[in-house]
């Protein structure tokens, strides 16, 4: 199993794209047949070999095809079908950056993945890409040279993110973010100086999401983290409810219920989302 994650080095980048990821499997012996993604506010476009299968099994069916493809924001637990070897280059998106971004498909999406046709995406940006050129210049150094990989997804989105369309309701969103994980929901109004309804509208059009459903990923996320560095007989549910902000044990049960369809004694054996079979890389 080869693995890695790299934050982008041009800052123009880094406003839209939170990271570039690497996940190959060589042989299929190797890691978990069908790990499980916990719902994510975040999209990725990911980068793969022209014949290789991806597949996807949310609550809506079946996603399935070829190559390159877009994961959207996933609002429940979906599974992954990893039995086969793969190659997955990542693009981690900021949450909301594609509304901003120029799009081939309305923006935004939820609960949604789709074929990527990157010569569609970057055509209009005079950008000579497609599957073959993904292949040779982008997926054929990945695995070995993570720094020149990132240097090149930096110059090879550039140009794309130049392009940018930010609106009050995308710049209000960029300021709401940050705060969700400090400020209650309920206070957003007094911190920005503006209308609670007015955050509510503009953090919806431009991340299909609530305030309440993104917060509760962010929450999810720090808490899927915690347990990851920890071996089950070091957890003190009762201690980790109160940590995370939970009112008690039953309250959080409910919480991971409802989020990753598991207990937490039933979770911390099992070990089956994405960041306790790759460690970390989404």
């Amino acid at each position: 199993m080869i693995n890695w994650i790299r934050a982008p080095k041009r800052p123009d980048i880094a406003k839209y794209v939170e990271s570039y990821w690497l996940l190959v499997k060589e042989t299929e012996s190797e890691s978990h047949q069908s790990p499980k993604l916990n719902p994510h506010p975040e999209s990725h476009l990911i980068l793969a070999p022209q014949a290789q299968r991806y597949r996807y099994d949310l609550k809506s069916g079946v996603k399935q095809g070829l190559g390159s493809h877009w994961l959207f924001p996933q609002v429940q637990t979906l599974q992954l079908d990893h039995a086969h070897s793969f190659l997955y280059l990542g693009i981690k998106f900021r949450v909301g950056a594609l509304y901003s971004l120029a799009m081939p498909s309305s923006q935004p999406l939820i609960d949604e993945v789709e074929d990527a046709d990157l010569s569609v995406l970057f055509n209009e940006h005079n950008l000579a890409t497609d599957e073959a050129w993904v292949d040779q210049h982008i997926l054929a150094i990945a695995k070995d040279d993570p720094e020149a990989c990132c240097d090149r997804l930096d110059d090879y989105l550039a140009t794309w993110l130049a392009n940018n369309h930010e609106d009050k309701h995308s710049q209000l969103t960029r300021k709401v973010l940050p705060l969700l994980a400090t400020v209650p929901i309920a206070q957003l109004g007094e911190t920005l100086y503006c209308s609670q309804r007015t955050i509510e509208r503009s953090f919806n059009r431009v991340t299909g999401l609530t305030l309440k459903q993104c917060q509760s990923m962010q929450k999810l996320e720090s808490l899927l983290e915690y347990l990851y560095q920890r071996d089950k007989q070091d957890i003190d549910w009762v201690e980790l409810a109160y940590q995370f902000g939970f009112s008690d044990q039953p309250h959080l049960i409910r919480y991971l219920k409802s989020q990753i369809g598991a207990t937490p004694n039933n979770y911390v054996t099992q070990r089956d989302l994405t960041i306790d079979v790759y460690g970390g890389v989404e």
